[in-house]
């Protein structure tokens, strides 16, 4: 099963890419696969979670009968504030992760670029075999991780806009 499910044709041309562009590659899917996971757990957030929990904070504030103290404030302050850091769980790490695959890409063409030259160093000429088979790793990773890292760059922006648009309607609807 495994067997097959390793020969299917998506899993076996990332196998390939995986072998051909090295160990880094590996790392740079790794990444990939986090960063993605989280922006999938991130979108179920805001679109089914969150608006639950906009109802809720909503309904806890109409609630209270007090709306014009300074302690009325401070709890609607507090309320708004823990619903941002609930919309900005996560924020911090993919911020990293997509900055992070283009260096691994770097990384790996900086091994596979040491490989041409130790290659070349141990024959003592410069085959053009040789040098192909390292100068194609070393691209390979730096496609994958600027792929990668341009694939997340727009879920992060619009995560961040949102967080923001998010918070100033939660703070509009929850009037004092």
């Amino acid at each position: 099963m495994l067997d097959m499910l390793l020969g299917w044709g998506p899993l076996r041309d990332v196998r390939e890419l995986m072998a051909a562009g090295g160990p880094i590659v590996v790392w740079i899917f790794v990444a990939c696969v986090v960063l993605w996971a989280m922006i999938a757990e991130r979108y179920w957030f805001f679109w089914v979670i969150l608006p639950r929990r906009m109802r809720e904070l909503q309904q806890q504030w109409q609630r209270r009968t007090d709306h014009h103290s300074w302690f009325a404030r401070m709890i609607r302050t507090a309320m708004i504030s823990r619903l941002r850091v609930e919309m900005s769980a996560g924020m911090p790490v993919l911020r990293v992760l997509v900055p992070l695959c283009p260096l691994l890409g770097l990384l790996g063409t900086v091994s596979g670029m040491l490989e041409v030259f130790d290659a070349m160093a141990a024959r003592g000429t410069a085959d053009a075999r040789t040098m192909a088979s390292g100068i194609s790793q070393a691209m390979i990773c730096t496609m994958m991780g600027l792929a990668v890292s341009i694939s997340g760059l727009f879920p992060i922006y619009q995560f961040q806009s949102r967080i923001r648009r998010l918070t100033e309607l939660v703070a509009d609807r929850l009037m004092y």
